[in-house]
């Protein structure tokens, strides 16, 4: 009897710490760290596909978005900070629910406009620089099987596909990489004010991002409001090039712990 009432105990203790656990991890992943795994090449060559970021969700305060199922009973932001320009942002898309990453470069009150593929600001051109090529092999990446985009293209599989890398830098001095790909629609675009109390973002990979160039009735990003933000992406903790991550021989070493910019 004795042993048996052991061994219920330890099932009881065992379950409790379980429970435990899982409530310090889910406290931890909604007030201060959570991981994002980066399906899509939109942020290349800053961010690639397979990356694992580390969001800080303490960076803008919190908002019912900041909670798994946007289930916090919160109006507006609580703590709220406003991001800066340049920061590499995790938000909640307002109309189909997914979590996007994207560099804020438009403020609240700016004119933002696209011309032959450079970004304007308030009417004047941001300052561009050319930084040589960015190269990857082409072939399928991570699980999704997404095959890149090419400026050299098309290349066949196995070959190496090369986008035109510049260095552009944002009023403020925030200076990242962006990628060219090919002369498209997307390289022109109308003139933008950002409402109050909201957000114009856009892919560092610019021919290839789906961002707040389009509208949201038009399947984009449109205006994001600032309760969506859900945190900013500082750091790259793991980076898998593999189908799985557990394919150890595609782990991108290099990038553990790298910093973002």
């Amino acid at each position: 009897m004795a042993a048996a009432q052991e061994k219920k105990d330890g099932i009881g203790e065992t379950i409790k710490t379980v429970v435990y656990a899982l409530l310090i991890a889910g406290v931890f992943r909604t007030l201060f760290f959570q991981p994002f795994w980066i399906p899509s090449g939109s942020m290349k060559d800053t961010i690639l596909i397979g990356d694992f970021v580390f969001v800080n969700k303490m960076a803008y305060g919190y908002s019912r978005y900041s909670c798994p199922f946007a289930i916090c009973p919160i109006s507006g932001r609580l703590f709220g900070s406003e991001p800066e320009r340049g920061d590499i942002v995790v938000f909640r898309h307002p109309v189909n629910n997914q979590d996007f990453i994207k560099r804020l470069v438009g403020l609240p009150g700016d004119k933002v406009q696209v011309k032959e593929g450079r970004l304007y600001l308030n009417g004047t051109a941001v300052k561009v620089e050319a930084n040589g090529t960015f190269s990857e092999i082409f072939e399928a990446q991570g699980p999704s099987r997404i095959q890149p985009r090419c400026e050299n293209g098309p290349v066949g599989n196995g070959a190496v596909c090369e986008k035109s890398a510049f260095i552009e830098t944002l009023p403020g001095g925030s200076s990242h990489s962006i990628l060219n790909i090919a002369t498209q629609g997307s390289d022109n675009t109308p003139v933008y004010t950002v409402p109050l109390g909201h957000y114009f973002f856009m892919g560092d990979n610019r021919d290839n991002s789906n961002d707040s160039r389009v509208p949201q009735n038009f399947g984009g990003v449109g205006y994001v409001p600032a309760e969506y933000l859900v945190g900013r992406a500082d750091r790259v903790m793991f980076s898998s090039a593999g189908k799985s991550m557990l394919f150890f021989w595609t782990w991108r070493t290099d990038r553990f712990f790298k910093r973002l910019q």
